[in-house]
């Protein structure tokens, strides 16, 4: 069943709120998101910063120890109008660099779907007629969290979050833990474009139509969130400081290739240690996000 649905309502967390859709494994879910302050394709207040959430869906039959699967068919900016910070964060140079850092204040963008660019307004010298092509990613994208608790969309753990990683764009398909019936799936934080890491604390911020598939894997629990695409696999690992969520997406990513290829611990290290890739999702916010991933076609034989 296709589901079109426009929020009431919008959270600034993932948690156990009531369900605000209801759908069946298989349905396909049409929605909007706000950008990080909280504004629609019309530049309308509907909610507050940070990162306002559309959600939660409910997923009938999901229950602890099952996994939402969400593919992401389609992701649109439905606005004009972007923005992002122009400097970079502190805790990605240097402690004698950040000094020398501007002071913090937006870039403005003009954002045009049919040519697929991004212009950026009043720019400095440096960068005049700057243009960049469009990449739509979404920074937060998960379920509600573990133990009943409930978590800023600022921030990432096992549930997923504000992960900010540029892989979550159209055609990928992911997989969260579930933790509470019903899964209770969010969606939020769209990207016009974003570098690795998120390291100015933005990407170009904008509204964005969304459609997501959503399906459900019973009785086989994961960790951390997983996820493909037609190159690679990955896991994703959330913590703080880096080498931690280097450890949980590499860990999720060999248990990964024990389940579902057969693939004993030491044939999966001798395959990582020759061909794993690491990305950077998020180093901004309170937790950071780093990715395993390795190429499909290794393990798929």
């Amino acid at each position: 069943m296709d589901h079109r649905w426009i929020p009431a309502q919008y959270y600034n967390n993932f948690g156990t709120y009531p369900a605000a859709l209801t759908v069946a494994p298989g349905d396909t879910v049409c929605t909007v998101t706000l950008d990080s302050r909280g504004r629609n394709s019309a530049m309308e207040s509907l909610a507050t910063s940070p990162n306002p959430l559309s959600g939660p869906i409910w997923v009938q039959g999901a229950e602890p120890g099952d996994r939402l699967v969400v593919k992401v068919i389609s992701i649109r900016p439905n606005r004009r109008y972007g923005y992002a910070c122009n400097t970079l964060a502190g805790n990605v140079v240097d402690p004698d660099a950040v000094p020398s850092l501007p002071t913090r204040t937006l870039t403005e963008w003009d954002i045009d779907v049919d040519a697929w660019t991004a212009r950026l307004l009043n720019p400095p010298a440096a960068l005049q007629d700057l243009e960049l092509p469009l990449d739509p990613m979404l920074g937060c994208l998960g379920v509600a969290a573990r133990g009943g608790q409930t978590i800023s969309s600022s921030t990432s753990e096992q549930h997923g979050g504000n992960m900010d990683y540029r892989g979550i764009k159209e055609g990928v398909t992911l997989q969260f833990p579930v933790f509470t019936p019903g899964g209770l799936l969010f969606v939020g934080d769209g990207h016009a474009i974003q570098g690795d890491g998120e390291i100015v604390g933005m990407g170009i911020e904008v509204s964005m139509d969304v459609t997501l598939s959503i399906d459900l894997i019973k009785g086989r629990a994961i960790r951390w969130p997983r996820g493909m695409n037609e190159e690679y696999l990955f896991a994703m690992g959330n913590a703080r400081p880096l080498d931690q969520a280097l450890q949980h997406a590499t860990t999720e990513l060999l248990r990964w290739l024990g389940e579902d290829y057969n693939l004993d611990a030491e044939a999966a290290s001798i395959l990582l240690g020759q061909c794993v890739r690491y990305d950077i999702g998020n180093v901004f916010d309170p937790a950071y996000t780093v990715v395993a991933r390795i190429p499909r076609k290794l393990v798929e034989r």
